[in-house]
């Protein structure tokens, strides 16, 4: 039976529609940190686009206004038209048409146009990057990755990069065939086929750009800067915040700022990105688009430069792209700005007045930790 939420209207005020969080499969996030940043996220774009904040999406309900998605991850063409998401201003976050299209699979050309690749794979998307990313292919089954690797390691070692792991997991740096075989053993054959896998070269020295849009409502921005790791709970170096530049408006306004060479050359390589994914995969929606761009030495001594991977769902950034939106939003005259992502574990300082606070406490999981974003000088 289906239930009605109670609205702004209802209590005096007024309802223009509700903020739902959407979690892709079943059940919650599996740690508290990232379930509290979620919901700290729904919040704060709804407050941006004057809407209730209504949690997670129940099917049951029935919400008065229009519904504007915060997926808990990039969703596809199908599941996104069951929930009425038509296009960028409905969700934050993107929808693709097949699910390696969500991946860094689409980073790289396949070892050989007749190679095998899953329905919708676009040769065209590699011929829009040639030169704007780092040297490697994707692969689909094992004996390509072995045709792939012979050819990469003829200059130098590879790194093998599961498509669906995330902040570097998974990944390997291999020095011969005899290493790649012991790796591919340990690979998904059927996440193989399905999403990819991609080799790529090995480069040292490696400084990593974000690069990246964001829009809710008539809010643009776009950003560039540098992450940064801090050790966990557990001892290990684990992603420990963004910061970055942001400028009202798209590519344009950023590439526009005062920039170093190296910098401008990661932006102007992101956005060949976005708009030659956006040329060849039909379908692809986000309003919020992320960019990760690597540059560093091969093992010939050339300096390279080229983007890794996107992400179109909630990210490390997300706390500092809504700072920076909600500076926009209440400064008009406001063009460009500073802000940052910290995330600390242990025994760390207390986040600085006026942050916006997405988790501080105990996590299960991950143990004491304090993550927050806000706008610096």
């Amino acid at each position: 039976m289906l239930t009605t939420l109670r609205t702004r209207e209802e209590s005096g005020g007024a309802s223009n529609g509700a903020v739902v969080l959407y979690v892709r499969g079943e059940g919650e996030f599996a740690n508290q940190h990232d379930a509290a940043t979620r919901r700290e996220v729904g919040r704060r774009l709804a407050a941006l686009k004057g809407f209730d904040f209504a949690g997670e999406h129940d099917p049951e309900v029935h919400y008065p206004g229009p519904l504007y998605f915060v997926p808990s991850d990039t969703i596809l063409t199908d599941e996104a038209a069951a929930l009425g998401i038509e296009g960028e201003h409905d969700l934050f976050g993107g929808v693709v048409p097949h699910r390696f299209v969500a991946t860094k699979a689409i980073t790289h050309a396949l070892v050989d146009p007749a190679a095998a690749a899953p329905p919708g794979w676009s040769h065209a998307f590699a011929r829009h990057m040639e030169g704007s990313v780092v040297a490697g292919f994707t692969v689909f089954t094992l004996d390509d990755a072995r045709r792939a690797a012979r050819e990469l390691l003829e200059r130098g070692p590879l790194r093998l990069k599961p498509v669906l792991a995330t902040s570097g997991q998974g990944q390997a740096t291999v020095e011969s065939l005899e290493a790649l075989a012991a790796e591919l053993e340990a690979q998904d054959l059927s996440q193989l086929s399905e999403c990819g896998l991609v080799l790529e070269e090995d480069l040292a020295a490696v400084e990593t750009y974000s690069v990246g849009l964001a829009r809710v409502g008539e809010l643009l921005v776009s950003y560039v800067g540098t992450q940064g790791t801090t050790p966990s709970g557990k001892g290990e170096e684990v992603y420990g915040g963004s910061d970055l530049l942001f400028a009202r408006g798209g590519f344009d306004a950023l590439l526009a700022l005062d920039l170093t060479q190296p910098i401008r050359l990661a932006v102007i390589q992101a956005s060949q990105y976005d708009a030659a994914a956006t040329e060849c995969f039909p379908g692809l929606v986000a309003s919020r688009r992320n960019y990760d761009v690597a540059q560093g030495t091969n093992a010939r001594g050339k300096r390279c430069s080229g983007v890794l991977e996107q992400s179109w769902r909630l990210g490390g950034a997300t706390g500092a792209e809504i700072a920076a939106m909600e500076a926009f939003q209440e400064q008009p005259d406001l063009n460009q700005v500073r802000a940052c992502t910290v995330e600390r574990y242990g025994d760390f300082d207390p986040p600085p007045a006026g942050a916006a606070i997405y988790f501080q406490g105990i996590d299960e999981a991950e143990g004491s930790m304090v993550k927050y974003a806000m706008v610096r000088p």
